[in-house]
């Protein structure tokens, strides 16, 4: 799964959780879940090994032939289309937000202080 995915993936795990925990097993949103959680898991194969002692579980390592993970693409020394540059770009439009949500708690600090 992608970081995106995996992230709804695990949102609806706790809410998976909370139904079954509930007694909702049979209840319409927890077969929307259940749905979901499904569909997540369709392009996903491969073999995990484990190992299991005293109630732990370790992941000693795993493989897919349609693993995300790319080595040549998570290295800065590939010639493509990123430059190092590119982060600084990035990194100002994901703080856009950021700036604007303390832009406004500074507006409302002040009306409190008048």
């Amino acid at each position: 799964m992608d970081r995106e995915v995996r992230k709804i993936k695990q949102g609806l795990s706790l809410k998976f959780s909370e139904l079954v925990y509930n007694g909702f097993w049979h209840s319409p949103e927890c077969e929307f879940v259940r749905e979901c959680i499904g569909r997540s898991q369709e392009p996903v194969v491969g073999t995990v090994r484990l190992s299991i002692f005293k109630g732990q579980v370790y992941i000693l390592g795993r493989e897919s032939p349609r693993s995300l993970y790319n080595e040549e693409l998570v290295s800065m020394n590939v010639q493509g289309d990123y430059e190092p540059a590119d982060a600084t770009g990035f990194i100002n439009i994901n703080s856009l937000r950021l700036k604007e949500y303390h832009r406004l708690q500074s507006k409302v600090t002040v009306k409190q202080d008048e």
